[in-house]
């Protein structure tokens, strides 16, 4: 499908303000599941006070979702991009639908079995997050800044999880099995909220007049991975067709070429969450003793946290304060690392007023410097380049995240586990 100039500047002003608030939906559902399990934690903790549930449930969770984005980044060229988005929201939607079953099947009892289904829903949310995050990454990578910045914006979910979650838990406090009624309302909603994101990605967004002229380009450019995407949007591709006309439409940077190229960028978002996942939630959730804040107050550190997280993530559409500078990015990434005996250090002798400082700038930081390199990374590459190094980019992430899980596991050394 061929755009002349003044039909290019109509479908790219076409339903994009639709777009970026889809996008921003969607963002929230990659990790509304997830989210979700982390931000009940008071719940799980009471159920299964042996077993540190908020350290591993997201071990648990990590090396699923790495491996299953470490598989699809190999193959990214041939993965139909549609079917993967659509396939890990749907076992997002299923996942939290499980979640509140096995709740209702135990009667919020306790004990090993229990804790095993939680694990092992764990890891679906795992499964489901490795087929989203890089396959939608991918895909708005090759669209405009917007759509991948708003998608970024994913941290809402946690500011949203942990607003809901407050709100059910003051709802059911002084309520007989409060604890349990207000995790399974919050449980509810997100599990709504997945099946929504499953009917957005499947009849909205494929039809908005700047998406289909984006994957029109794209396929222009070579790209093999939004056929059934420009199919749902009733367009014909002709990614294909334009191949063997001019082969040199479908040459590229092979992903190891990428990478080298984006080194300093992968090993940026590496250490932003290898740090970031080092401290939270883990660490949040049982390593800052008692205050007057009670039970909740590891509800309000972690509510702390993504509301940051969300702020930063916005901070640079003002384009005055964004950073584009490689190095001076790598040079603030490095710089975080000064907050491990920072939180250390409140830990022991400060008071809950400096911990809740400190962990707002650990998500605003957290925010900030991931969406600063999201979308800067992709400019000056073709469409299938683009989908590629959202790939690439994502898998680094998440390779952080789970490292950072691990290293997570250091701050109960001589407490006694």
């Amino acid at each position: 499908m061929a755009y002349g100039k003044g039909e290019q500047r109509v479908a790219t002003t076409q339903g994009k303000c639709w777009g970026i608030f889809i996008c921003w939906l969607l963002g929230n559902g990659c990790l509304f599941g997830f989210n979700s399990m982390l931000t009940i934690e008071d719940y799980y903790t009471s159920l299964f006070p042996n077993y540190h549930p908020t350290r591993v449930v997201t071990l648990t969770y990590q090396p699923f979702v790495l491996g299953t984005t470490a598989i699809f980044t190999y193959h990214e060229a041939k993965v139909n991009t549609r079917l993967r988005n659509l396939a890990g929201y749907t076992l997002f939607f299923l996942s939290s639908f499980a979640a509140i079953v096995l709740d209702v099947a135990t009667s919020g009892r306790g004990g090993i079995a229990p804790f095993v289904g939680v694990c092992i829903i764990a890891a679906a949310f795992g499964v489901a997050d490795g087929h989203v995050q890089g396959g939608m990454t991918g895909d708005l990578s090759l669209m405009c800044p917007e759509f991948i910045q708003s998608f970024a914006g994913l941290a809402a979910s946690g500011m949203i999880t942990s607003a809901l979650r407050l709100i059910t838990k003051a709802a059911f406090e002084n309520s007989r099995d409060g604890l349990r009624k207000g995790a399974m309302l919050f449980s509810s909603i997100s599990c709504f909220f997945e099946l929504l994101c499953v009917l957005l990605y499947a009849f909205i967004f494929p039809k908005l007049p700047i998406v289909k002229f984006y994957r029109s380009k794209a396929a222009s450019e070579g790209s093999l991975t939004v056929a059934a995407d420009l199919a749902a949007g009733g367009i014909q591709n002709r990614a294909n067709s334009l191949s063997e006309e001019d082969p040199s439409c479908v040459e590229r940077l092979s992903t190891k070429q990428l990478l080298l190229q984006n080194t300093d960028y992968a090993l940026d978002l590496f250490l932003i969450y290898l740090l970031t996942l080092s401290i939270f939630p883990g660490f949040l959730a049982e390593n800052t003793g008692s205050h007057s804040l009670g039970s909740w107050y590891a509800l309000v550190l972690i509510a702390s946290y993504n509301v940051w997280d969300l702020i930063g993530r916005y901070i640079p559409l003002i384009e005055q304060v964004k950073l584009r500078s490689r190095k001076v990015i790598l040079i603030a990434v490095v710089s975080r690392f000064l907050l491990i005996p920072a939180f250390y250090y409140t830990a022991k002798y400060s008071d809950q007023g400096w911990m809740i400082m400190l962990t707002s700038f650990l998500g605003l930081s957290n925010g900030y410097l991931t969406v600063c390199i999201l979308t800067e990374a992709p400019k000056g590459y073709k469409g299938p380049e683009q989908n590629a190094l959202g790939n690439l980019l994502v898998l680094s992430l998440l390779g952080g995240i789970f490292c950072g899980a691990i290293l997570d596991w250091l701050w109960l050394i001589g407490k006694g586990w």
